[in-house]
């Protein structure tokens, strides 16, 4: 798991230095696939349920799942980059929004606050607490910034699989839910719009945008639950991009 974390958090930071205006999605994904092969390792989305793409890319109100192609990226977008890998029977998932050039300050913020808002949650994911402790924290950051919480899509176990369960919702009630043991990992990844909630999936069966048109953000990393504080496994380590 944590070699399959590394190599993850790896190829998500070569995806957030080649966000920049002129770069393609699919220029993106393409390095994205090259690295995660050179290290010996396996795309956990290309082929995921007839995923066509190795990384989610989703350009501003583009929520999640957006289909990697030739859409050149402009000054002023936000990119949100969701990526996996495979290595030795287990995987690493992880994400982060990015600015493109210049961005607005109401996007940054937003940016910004759907990342804090995994570690708020972070504070709870230790033995003893409960999945719901985790998601009413991530929710109550967000919505005490003036943003919503998608409700629609949630975090999840993983290990063998790259989803399993528990399945771990950003939003809820504390003390609610699975109680979190040493030996646990999951992928917590809070899903953030600027206006309402609510969202769509487009034609293509996999683009969720917000409904109302809004910016969205999304923030994740695969963790282990210890005795002590949570060991964030998607870390890049020793490995260099």
């Amino acid at each position: 798991m944590r070699r399959a974390g590394q190599i993850t958090a790896a190829a998500r930071e070569l995806a957030g230095k080649m966000v920049r205006p002129g770069v393609t999605t699919l220029e993106i994904d393409t390095a994205v696939r090259k690295f995660i092969e050179s290290q010996g390792a396996k795309p956990s989305f290309l082929g995921y349920g007839g995923f066509p793409g190795s990384a989610c890319i989703s350009v501003n109100d583009e929520v999640i799942h957006g289909i990697p192609s030739n859409l050149v990226l402009k000054e002023g977008d936000i990119v949100s980059v969701d990526v996996g890998a495979y290595i030795d029977g287990f995987h690493g998932d992880c994400a982060a929004t990015f600015p493109c050039g210049k961005i607005s300050e109401e996007a940054a913020r937003l940016i910004a606050v759907t990342e804090q808002s995994f570690w708020e949650g972070m504070k709870f994911a230790r033995f003893g607490y409960r999945i719901g402790d985790i998601s009413h924290a991530i929710q109550k950051y967000v919505e005490d910034n003036g943003f919503s919480i998608v409700r629609d899509f949630v975090g999840h176990g993983i290990g063998a699989q790259l989803h399993e369960s528990p399945e771990v919702p950003n939003y809820g009630t504390p003390g609610r839910g699975p109680r979190l043991a040493p030996g646990m990992t999951l992928a917590v990844e809070p899903m953030v719009n600027q206006g309402d909630w609510r969202v769509k999936v487009m034609r293509d069966g996999w683009t969720v945008r917000t409904a109302d048109g809004s910016l969205a953000a999304h923030y994740e990393n695969t963790f282990l639950i210890t005795k002590g504080d949570p060991e964030i496994l998607t870390q890049v380590g020793d490995l260099r991009v």
